[in-house]
């Protein structure tokens, strides 16, 4: 919704329909907070609300990397149990070793279906922040381009 917001924003401010970003951008709330139109400002102004954008990517990339180690641990303690009943009997058949690897097996596939959608919506989320950043600059830029902006 943000992105389209701001993307509006930018397409009126390209078509000269508007010389100030939208009511309903980002960066309306800080230029009208602040009252000027210098680009330290304004460049403050895009890296907090890509900021804010951006505060729940660090815990989905955390999922996407280590959950396939959390299935590789649940792995390697299904085997260990499987070795464990193996040596509890008097023979090594399959039936006494093959549930427990499935089970190992299941704890893998778990971690890698995790790790699969963590990831891909992790870089769904990245490109999405990169283009609201991308859009915030060019409408910061427009505006600094503004006749007499910087004295605003």
């Amino acid at each position: 919704m943000r992105l389209s917001v701001e993307s509006k924003s930018l397409n009126r401010l390209y078509m000269g329909r508007s010389d100030f970003v939208a009511k309903d951008s980002l960066l309306y709330a800080y230029l009208q907070r602040i009252g000027t139109f210098r680009s330290e400002i304004l460049k403050a102004a895009i890296n907090d609300a890509v900021r804010s954008a951006t505060r729940g990517l660090t815990p989905l990339s955390i999922m996407a990397s280590t959950s396939p180690f959390v299935g590789l641990f649940g792995t390697v303690v299904g085997i260990l149990e499987a070795f464990g009943r193996l040596g509890t009997q008097k023979s090594a058949s399959l039936s006494v070793v093959a549930p427990a690897i499935s089970e190992a097996l299941v704890a893998t596939a778990a971690g890698i279906f995790v790790a699969i959608f963590a990831y891909a919506f992790h870089l769904m989320l990245k490109r999405k922040a990169y283009e609201l950043h991308s859009l915030l600059e060019s409408e910061a830029e427009i505006v600094l381009a503004r006749p007499n902006a910087e004295s605003e």
